[in-house]
């Protein structure tokens, strides 16, 4: 039994609480950050270089010349086909993810500039339930590869999905995978171009249909791309899996990527591409 208590002495002063958000741990080397120097570095640590994960708004502002940028299909809105239940229902797992992120789905898709190159545009965002492909991304993302195979411009899907189908749709989303890749076969048929832009994490899903499919595959360092993660693969097979094993360096190596290229130099690195490909183009006819 205590028979004094004293209190701590605060010297004229009240504790502060940090304010909400203000650091960030790198995914890469564990590095506590600073969210404002990281917004002014692109998300991207300056410690190991690991590239942070940007969302679909973050993206666009990214490589789309200012101003430029018309959203497609904006009113398009998931539903609940198969009233899924688990430990919560999908309409309120969809109702969450709204809010927070102010998007109706997963996906952005519209037309603008890169570069003052006139381009079709999907982009994908991991804070959408993982950025996973349901009914509405494959939908919007099929208009604009079907649009863009009639007005004859270029494609850009930039994938950023850990979530691959959507298994709460069952089957509307699993469709999706064939529905893309279909579009994308009568772009190519056409002659159109498709650029495919990995970033961290492409997974599942995303990359067994469209995001694998591009006329030239771009990844950011480090990214992990694959169907299914390391850790599942390792404990399926029992066996050690190399280095490195499904990040964008090691994907490049063995023939699956076209190009690394950083952050800070992907709009520079579209743009000499789109313009290649438009003046190759422009010569065959």
């Amino acid at each position: 039994m205590k028979l004094f208590r004293r209190a701590a002495p605060s010297f004229g002063r009240t504790k502060r609480a940090f304010p909400p958000d203000l650091w960030s741990k790198c995914e890469g080397c564990g590095q506590l950050l600073y969210n404002k120097a990281l917004d002014e570095n692109l998300h991207v640590c300056p410690t190991c270089d690991f590239h942070f994960s940007l969302t679909a708004p973050q993206r666009l502002a990214l490589l789309m010349d200012e101003g430029t940028f018309e959203e497609w299909d904006a009113g398009l809105s998931p539903t609940d086909p198969l009233n899924f239940r688990g430990p919560a229902r999908y309409a309120e797992k969809l109702r969450e993810a709204q809010q927070a992120c102010g998007m109706r789905d997963a996906c952005l898709t519209g037309t603008g500039l890169i570069g003052g190159q006139r381009v079709a545009i999907g982009v994908t965002d991991s804070r959408f339930l993982m950025g996973s492909m349901g009914s509405v991304v494959g939908e919007k993302l099929t208009r604009a590869i079907e649009l863009a195979t009639k007005s004859r411009w270029p494609v850009v899907i930039v994938s950023g999905s850990g979530g691959g189908a959507r298994m709460h749709e069952g089957m509307l989303s699993l469709m999706q995978m064939a529905k893309t890749s279909g579009a994308l076969m009568r772009l190519d048929e056409a002659g159109g171009l498709f650029i495919s832009v990995l970033t961290h994490p492409t997974m599942a899903g995303v990359f067994a249909s469209f995001a694998s499919l591009g006329d030239l595959i771009i990844a950011e360092p480090k990214a992990l791309i694959g169907f299914t993660g390391p850790r599942v693969i390792e404990q399926t097979i029992r066996q050690k899996l190399p280095e490195g094993f499904q990040r964008s360096e090691f994907l490049l190596e063995h023939g699956l990527l076209d190009l690394i290229v950083h952050r800070r130099e992907l709009k520079t690195t579209l743009t000499r591409l789109l313009g290649y490909a438009g003046r190759h183009a422009a010569g065959t006819n």
